[in-house]
């Protein structure tokens, strides 16, 4: 019987989710600094009006609320792999190197190529996250090569300490302070549909290949003896979803700056109620993702109107006390 039910609850819940992701899009749409109504917002959606309301919701509200979803998204799957291929309930692409790599990455960029496309920003936060991430695994591996997760945070915690600082160097001597602080405020404001042309399509092909991957995650998540002895190429493996997860961060860092917690909250929020197998945990982290960046930007847009409350803020005050409690909880996974 519980075989039997079991597929209809997921799919209750996973309609639940889609439901309420849909439903915070339409207050984040309707609720900001210009009073709209519904009605506005779906005369932004599917016509060409030229009036002051709808072009604001179309040009300025619309692509940052995409994004958010979009953001929202990547990182929320980002720390779910994380999570289940090193089996670490702490991981996340904040805390873990990833952010910080791909924030200096595009202090440089901004230095050395100031011309540079928005496509060639974000493959630059590609390879800064990747040196994040290698020097953190380099620094967090034990002397038999397995991952320690304390070794794993502490040398997160280092490594992003030493990257940031690179960063605010970089920045100071060339006086580009100001311009990087702009870009990495983690907010999504300026948001353009130019930059979601070029960020959509990385993340949504990361997201599906992600989920295509997701068996092999629930199998990397019990052990390497299993997953070897379950004939799972684990190099290879590994390999991909860690290029996955770098993709995913360097694309979202590159659009919203650095933005922490969100990769660690999601997954285990989720793991609440869709339980441990990623066929259920990433499909499920997307959407609550999305939907936890809609609201935190809504709130940050709102809670003090007309200025902005950086989103930052907003995902931080949430997230530090959540990281705390994971951590007082023995960084058992949910």
């Amino acid at each position: 019987m519980n075989s039997k039910r079991h597929p209809v609850s997921i799919t209750y819940k996973l309609l639940g989710s889609v439901l309420a992701l849909v439903l915070c899009f339409l207050l984040s749409m309707v609720f900001g600094a210009a009073e709209t109504t519904l009605r506005d917002v779906w005369l932004a959606l599917i016509s060409n009006a030229k009036d002051e309301k709808i072009l604001v919701l179309r040009e300025l509200r619309l692509p940052r609320e995409l994004a958010a979803i979009l953001i929202g998204a990547a990182l929320a799957v980002s720390g779910a792999i994380m999570q289940g291929v090193t089996r670490n309930p702490l991981a996340d692409p904040g805390l873990l190197g990833l952010t910080s790599g791909a924030n200096m990455a595009l202090a440089l960029a901004f230095v050395f190529f100031p011309g540079l496309s928005y496509f060639g920003i974000m493959v630059a936060c590609f390879f800064g996250a990747a040196l994040g991430a290698a020097l953190v695994l380099a620094l967090g591996s034990t002397r038999r090569g397995r991952l320690s997760p304390i070794r794993i945070v502490l040398a997160g915690a280092a490594v992003s300490a030493f990257l940031y600082a690179i960063a605010e160097g970089v920045s100071i001597v060339f006086k580009i302070s100001k311009d990087v602080s702009m870009w990495t405020a983690g907010g999504l404001i300026g948001t353009t549909w130019g930059q979601i042309q070029a960020i959509a399509p990385v993340i949504l092909l990361g997201i599906v290949v992600a989920l295509f991957l997701s068996n092999q995650v629930s199998i990397l998540s019990l052990s390497d003896d299993v997953a070897t002895g379950l004939g799972q190429k684990l190099v290879l493996i590994k390999t991909v979803l860690f290029v996955l997860v770098i993709v995913l961060t360097g694309a979202s860092v590159a659009l919203v700056g650095n933005l922490a917690f969100v990769g660690l909250m999601i997954p285990h929020i989720v793991r609440r109620f869709a339980g441990t197998d990623y066929r259920h945990v990433l499909p499920f982290s997307a959407l609550t993702g999305a939907t936890f960046m809609l609201l935190a930007d809504t709130l940050g847009r709102t809670i003090n109107a007309p200025y902005e409350t950086p989103v930052v803020a907003i995902v931080a005050m949430l997230g530090l006390p959540f990281f705390l409690f994971v951590v007082r909880r023995g960084g058992k996974l949910s």
